[in-house]
């Protein structure tokens, strides 16, 4: 009987020691799917080449286009006609009004005097040097000054993240990085190494799978963001087997094995 009390009294002291080799073991193992840029060097990483790239426009696109000129008041009737509203969330994810030039099923839009305009499959820079030369040649304005920027640039984050949502991006750029910050970043449960990137490019949907643990994400083409870009936080395969399967009997294991230690204690 002694001998069992000593035994029982022993028990949680080895118990203790198992579990804590575990959790140790445990935490060593998932350092590297837990951390961004896991045991990466100190270096240059360079995407600049990826950086200015700039993207075409496509049908709805909300665009907005500003023309200055020596003649303040003949450059005025360029900068009010034909604008039309867009509810849009912004960086702060609070909803907002923007108003700006709607680019149609056609690929068009409507400018003041000039009439339609095509834009899409054109960039921002070819836009503004089309409208430059337009005001000019038609002697509307002397010495035009045309702003175009995209009001609709926008990124959704979705998944293990904290806040998922639909982000637009005043600066029109941002970097994955930037996003997931916007979306209080990727949860305890969240796989690192596998996030997902859906890209529309040419009418076709592009899926690539990025690991954020690894450094080489940052010189790679998908680093910045471009417009209607959707990043998806997958759940690791533990979190996905917890909820499915193996949490609803962990309770069960547990008495299990407090009953099976407590009958051989006793018994033995």
């Amino acid at each position: 009987m002694k001998n069992n009390y000593l035994k029982f009294r022993c028990l949680p002291k080895r118990i203790f020691i198992v579990v804590l080799f575990l959790v140790l073991f445990a935490s060593c193992g998932n350092m590297k799917k837990s951390t961004y840029f896991y045991e990466a060097p100190d270096s240059i990483y360079n995407s600049s080449k990826f950086e200015n790239l700039e993207d075409t426009l496509h049908e709805n696109d909300l665009l907005s286009i500003s023309v200055s000129s020596v003649n303040r008041e003949a450059a005025a009737m360029f900068n009010t006609s034909n604008q039309v509203g867009a509810s849009t969330t912004m960086v702060s994810g609070v909803l907002g009004q923007a108003s700006g030039y709607l680019v149609d099923k056609m690929g068009n839009i409507r400018f003041p005097i000039l009439g339609e305009i095509e834009v899409a499959g054109k960039t921002k820079q070819e836009v503004r040097d089309y409208i430059t030369k337009a005001l000019t040649d038609q002697k509307l304005l002397l010495d035009p000054i045309v702003d175009v920027r995209l009001l609709n640039f926008r990124v959704s984050v979705l998944g293990e993240v904290l806040r998922p949502n639909v982000f637009t991006v005043p600066s029109e750029k941002i970097s994955v990085l930037e996003a997931l910050s916007l979306a209080g970043d990727i949860t305890i449960y969240g796989n690192k190494e596998r996030v997902s990137l859906i890209r529309e490019v040419d009418g076709n949907k592009i899926l690539h799978h990025l690991d954020l643990t690894s450094s080489e994400i940052l010189s790679s083409q998908y680093f910045y963001l471009k417009s209607n870009d959707v990043i998806y936080v997958e759940p690791r395969p533990s979190k996905v087997a917890e909820s499915s399967v193996v949490r609803p009997w962990i309770p069960v294991a547990l008495s299990a094995i407090s009953l099976a230690v407590i009958t051989i204690v006793n018994f033995k």
